[in-house]
């Protein structure tokens, strides 16, 4: 897909920074749901982490736990909403990476911030992409994380790998992107996302 590491990092500079602009949305297929008026939408960071280690560039992602009380057992960044004692979006990424898959802090290189993303829970969600040029021992965060897996960065880029689904949800059939990889099912705003970064690293 690119030659050499320094290749990769520069195409998603370049990616970071012409996808400057309108962000995505859970509602982005389903014109016809009203937002409620005056939603007050929280702030989180998630964590796009592109391991450089290897033959293949991969992306980390993680499998919720089953015993978690809001979307257990679904595919995800590591990431979480913004906590008080956060500096920023970028900080809170690299907290909640620390705390649920036990990435260091400063391991990461941080190349930048794609566009917000909204979800049907009211938070407005960075995504902060990095590279990760080093190993690091993964360490599943007990009760809230079940796994930690890698895809093929050259999977989620490729537009052709998204299947627009739907299910029935608060009486209307809402529609939703999927980015299926082996047993890993990738849905709703993870791959939302992940088709966003495809269509800005294809631009």
């Amino acid at each position: 897909m690119y030659d050499t590491p320094e290749e990769l990092t520069g195409r998603l500079r370049r990616a970071i920074v012409t996808g400057q602009g309108d962000g995505s949305s859970d509602f982005d297929l389903n014109p016809e749901f009203e937002l409620p008026p005056g939603r007050k939408l929280r702030p989180a960071g998630v964590l796009v982490p592109i391991s450089l280690v290897g033959s293949k560039p991969h992306l980390i992602l993680t499998k919720r736990s089953s015993a978690l009380k809001h979307h257990p057992g679904q595919i995800a960044f590591p990431g979480g909403k913004v906590d008080e004692g956060d500096r920023d979006v970028t900080h809170a990424a690299l907290r909640e990476a620390w705390e649920e898959i036990g990435l260091p802090q400063d391991l990461p290189e941080v190349i930048g911030h794609l566009p917000t993303h909204e979800t049907v829970t009211s938070f407005q969600v960075t995504p902060v992409v990095a590279v990760l040029r080093s190993e690091f021992e993964i360490r599943p965060e007990a009760g809230e994380v079940d796994e930690v897996f890698s895809v093929p960065l050259s999977h989620v880029l490729d537009p052709r790998n998204y299947i627009v689904e739907s299910r029935r949800w608060r009486g209307t059939r809402r529609r939703y992107y999927t980015v299926p990889f082996g047993p890993y099912y990738i849905w709703g705003a993870t791959a939302r996302m992940l088709r966003q970064f495809a269509d800005r690293m294809g631009a």
